[in-house]
């Protein structure tokens, strides 16, 4: 091989490649977008359920916090809506069965007693006409039978009131209760569900960043995750070259001890040059520029590919 072609070989590792396989190739590197799984509450790290390297399925638990004092907070909020509840059924439904039975046992002997004070005012009315008692007499007994029938209507009413639900503006200042009682669990239960943190995408588990007992602040991520399809290749093509791509074109990646080329497509290509010297642009020097672009292979093959890993990329 001559100067001028070691030169341009040299230059591969940069720019466009002279590619073993005979098919132009460009140089890159594979990348992962990590997901860090983290609480939105603080406490201590009592169970971690993933380790480093191990691969696990979507909504797998991760991680879990202490969660004594949530618990307990969200079984308080769970009482206080059990009574707001009863409290509005109680004033809905007016009093209770055995009261307004009482009241009507009060209603009845009350009818009795009427009843026998009429008898008794028709009663003292004739004896009066016969001349058998005084008027006073017979005042006594009007005054009575008026008593006994206004004491008959009283409790009649009492009945009435008993059996009718609370006043409007108290039953709708308790549901009100209720439903602010019912907002305060939701609240409680919220919290207590941040204290355990599952895996919302499967794949790598890439690192774990906390240790069993370690109080852990809220928003520090505990688990570093890799799902797979959240990796991607990135790949350098000259200038020359990035004007006949486009996003959706197929791309092959090839690696070291990878035992086929990993099929990809191409998702992204950056609008300026990437890793280049400082030149003055010229048609004479502008081959120089380097163009980064991404392409992500399917779920199934990215797991061949390992981030930080150099590729070589040539097109289908």
């Amino acid at each position: 091989m001559n100067r001028s072609a070691t030169r341009l070989c040299a230059m591969a590792f940069v720019l466009a490649a002279c590619s073993r396989h005979g098919t132009p190739g460009w140089q890159g590197y594979a990348e992962g977008e990590y997901v860090y799984l983290a609480s939105s509450q603080s406490g201590t790290l009592t169970h971690l359920e993933v380790q480093r390297g191990q691969t696990v399925a979507a909504n797998a638990p991760a991680f879990a916090l202490d969660s004594v004092e949530e618990a307990a907070a969200r079984d308080e909020a769970q009482h206080r809506l059990t009574a707001a509840q009863k409290q509005l059924a109680d004033l809905q439904t007016g009093k209770r069965p055995p009261e307004v039975r009482v009241t009507e046992a009060q209603l009845a002997q009350a009818e009795a007693n009427a009843h026998k004070a009429a008898l008794q005012l028709t009663r003292d009315e004739a004896q009066l006409r016969a001349g058998g008692i005084a008027q006073a007499q017979l005042d006594d007994s009007r005054a009575q039978a008026a008593s006994t029938a206004a004491q008959v209507r009283e409790l009649q009413n009492q009945v009435r009131v008993a059996n009718l639900p609370g006043r409007s503006a108290q039953i709708a200042a308790q549901a009100a209760d209720v439903e602010a009682a019912r907002a305060s669990l939701a609240q409680a239960q919220w919290r207590l569900d941040q204290k355990g943190v599952s895996v919302p995408s499967g794949g790598l588990v890439y690192d774990t960043l906390f240790r069993v007992g370690e109080w852990v602040q809220a928003g520090n991520p505990v688990v570093q995750m890799l799902p797979p399809q959240n990796v991607k290749v990135r790949f350098f093509v000259p200038e020359t070259i990035v004007g006949s791509l486009s996003p959706g074109r197929k791309v092959n990646v090839r690696c070291d001890g990878c035992a086929v080329e990993v099929p990809a497509t191409i998702t992204w290509i950056s609008n300026a040059a990437e890793y280049t010297p400082p030149v003055i642009y010229s048609n004479e020097n502008r081959a120089k520029l380097v163009f980064m672009i991404e392409a992500r292979p399917s779920a199934q093959d990215a797991v061949k590919l390992h981030p930080g890993q150099p590729v070589e990329v040539t097109l289908q």
